[in-house]
C-alpha cells in the first residue's frame, strides 16, 4: 500500500507516552508569547521571517522543536537564550524577559549546548567542565570547594565522571557531547538548550543522550528544549513537540497530537506513514517511494 494512502489508527495515548512529567499546576518556567524574529539587510526586504510563535516550558518538561532545514528551529532557540531580541512579543524565563538579562545573569539562568564546541585550547575534561562555573565566578578568585562538587555532579549526570583526567580533543563524539552536556549542567540552569545534540552520534549514544536528558530533566527540575531532526527519538522522549515550517509554528502539543501523517509529509516533503506503539507513542516509517 503506498504510504500515502495508508491509514493510521491513532490509540489513545498512555502516560508514558509523551505524557507531562511536570508536577501539579505549576506556572510554565518559559513563556513564548507570540515571538517574532525578522532577518533583513538594512533598508531591505526580509530574507526570513519566524512568525509569531507561542508556547510554554515547564519544570522537568523536555520540549522537542522539529522542522525541516531553514524552518525557523535554530532562530526560535537564540529567542529562547536571548541572544536575539524578539521583533515582536516577549520570551520569558520566570516572568523575565531573557533579552534583557545581563549577560552574568542569563549564563547563570540559561545553559546552551551547540552543535559544534571549538576547542581553542588543548584542555582536560575536569578543566573544560569548571567553565560552567565561570557565571558565578567574583573577579580573579579560584574556584571553591562548593564549584568543584557542582562540576563532579554534573560529570556524573552526563555520565562523563570517567572522562575527568583525559584531552579534550582525544574523546570521540560521544564522549565529547557527554562533557559538553556537563559543562552545561555545572551553570545550574533553569532552562537547558541544546541545538541537534545527538548530531554525529550513533544510534546507541543517541538513545543514551536522549534517556539522560529525559532523567536530567525529572531528577533537576530543569525545562529542557531540543533541536532535533530525529522525529522517533523526539517522540519517545519529548513530552511535546514545537512542529515548524517555513518560519510557522504549525502545530504544538504532545506527540501523539503532533504526528499527524499529512502534516508531517507537508513539513518533510516526503511520503511517510505514522503508527502507534502499544503505549500510544507514534512511530514514523519513510517510504523509498518517489514523490510524485
Amino acid at each position: 500500500m503506498n504510504p500515502v494512502e495508508k491509514t493510521a489508527t491513532q490509540p489513545k495515548p498512555s502516560a508514558g507516552a509523551g505524557a507531562s512529567r511536570t508536577a501539579g499546576n505549576e506556572p510554565p518556567r518559559v513563556l513564548v508569547d507570540l515571538a517574532s524574529y525578522s532577518y533583513a539587510p538594512e533598508g531591505g526586504a526580509p530574507l526570513f521571517t519566524l512568525e509569531a510563535t507561542s508556547f510554554e516550558v515547564r519544570s522537568r518538561e523536555v520540549v522537542a522543536i522539529l522542522g525541516r532545514n531553514g524552518s525557523g528551529k535554530s532562530t526560535l532557540l537564540r529567542l529562547l537564550a536571548g541572544t536575539l531580541p524578539p521583533l515582536s512579543g516577549r520570551v520569558k524565563l520566570e516572568g523575565l524577559e531573557v533579552s534583557r538579562l545581563d549577560l552574568r545573569t542569563r549564563a547563570q539562568r540559561i545553559a546552551m549546548v551547540q552543535q559544534e564546541t571549538p576547542l581553542l585550547f588543548p584542555v582536560r575534561v575536569w578543566e573544560f567542565v569548571m567553565q560552567g562555573r565561570y557565571p558565578y565566578s567574583r573577579g580573579l578568585r579560584f574556584e571553591t570547594e562548593d564549584d568543584a562538587a557542582v562540576a563532579r555532579q554534573a560529570l556524573v549526570d552526563a555520565s562523563a565522571d570517567p572522562l575527568r583526567g583525559r584531552w579534550m580533543h582525544k574523546l570521540s563524539g560521544g564522549e565529547k557531547q557527554r562533557v559538553v552536556l556537563a559543562r552545561a549542567l555545572a551553570q545550574q540552569p533553569l532552562l537547558l538548550l541544546l541545538d541537534e545534540p545527538t548530531l554525529h552520534l550513533d544510534i546507541a549514544a543517541q538513545v543514551d543522550l536522549l534517556r539522560r536528558l529525559r532523567r536530567i530533566a525529572t531528577d533537576r527540575g530543569y525545562a529542557v528544549v531540543v533541536v532535533t531532526h530525529e522525529l522517533n527519538l523526539a517522540a519517545e522522549f519529548a513530552d511535546r513537540i514545537v512542529l515548524l515550517d517555513r518560519g510557522k509554528t504549525l502545530r504544538v502539543g504532545k506527540p501523539a497530537e503532533v504526528y499527524q501523517q499529512e502534516l508531517l509529509q507537508q513539513v518533510f516533503g516526503t511520503l511517510l506513514y505514522v503508527e502507534y506503539t502499544a503505549r500510544g507513542t507514534p512511530k514514523v516509517t519513510f517510504s523509498g517511494a518517489e514523490t510524485e
